[in-house]
């Protein structure tokens, strides 16, 4: 099987959840809410988790239910000190190093953010482009019009020559929907989940891909 493209996902996937970024990052959306539109600090923890599940992002819902613009809300809800969260890794420098494969990121979050974590990690150089958020618009992941909005700005034509890299399951079961392969980062491995291909911790994605293509040659 032809391998083209890998799509990365970035929160949660290139840097482990433990770090505390994403957790700052909710708390940053909680607060645009309680400024913005006038939730409680309750009310807007309960009205995220909502607008997440139904919509794929709380922009989604926010721009659906209140039309805020999304431009304002990213501005926000990324003003953290990223370079107080993630510092360079090696490791994972060294493997995107040694995969020839043209490699994009494809996030729910925006450019300025993904650029500053790509920076922070000391890995830009390793990929060929970004589709963010307001490139799938008036879409987001897991939804499959996102998906068809990145093939067509990458120009493939063949989803079964891509594989996606992610942590969030739904992303993963959309992506395998239309014949992607997919590899879940799932930094707590479900041992009885063995129709997706699972590693604990990104640096292992050489070694993943290699365990994949190599079975199907």
């Amino acid at each position: 099987m032809k391998l083209s493209t890998i799509l990365f996902d970035l929160d949660d996937t290139l840097y482990p959840p433990s770090n505390g970024i994403w957790s700052m990052i909710r708390e940053k959306i909680n607060e645009f809410m309680v400024i913005n539109l006038d939730y409680s600090q309750a009310d807007a923890r309960t009205a995220q988790q909502s607008f997440f599940h139904q919509y794929g992002t709380t922009l989604r819902g926010l721009q659906t239910e209140f039309n805020i613009d999304p431009v304002k809300y990213l501005k926000f809800v990324h003003n953290i000190p990223v370079n107080e969260f993630i510092q360079p890794n090696l490791e994972l420098k060294s493997v995107l190093a040694a995969i020839p494969t043209r490699k994009i990121i494809f996030t729910n979050s925006d450019r300025w953010h993904t650029n500053r974590v790509l920076e922070a990690l000391d890995i830009s150089e390793y990929f060929d482009e970004i589709i963010d958020v307001l490139d799938m618009q008036p879409f987001c992941k897991p939804m499959l019009g996102a998906f068809e909005l990145a093939f067509e700005k990458l120009r493939i034509s063949d989803p079964t020559e891509c594989l996606i890299v992610d942590d969030n399951m739904r992303n993963i079961s959309t992506a395998q929907s239309i014949g992607m392969r997919t590899i879940w980062v799932n930094h707590q491995p479900d041992r009885e989940n063995l129709h997706h291909y699972q590693i604990q911790r990104i640096e292992e994605i050489g070694k993943a891909i290699h365990n994949i293509y190599s079975k199907e040659e």
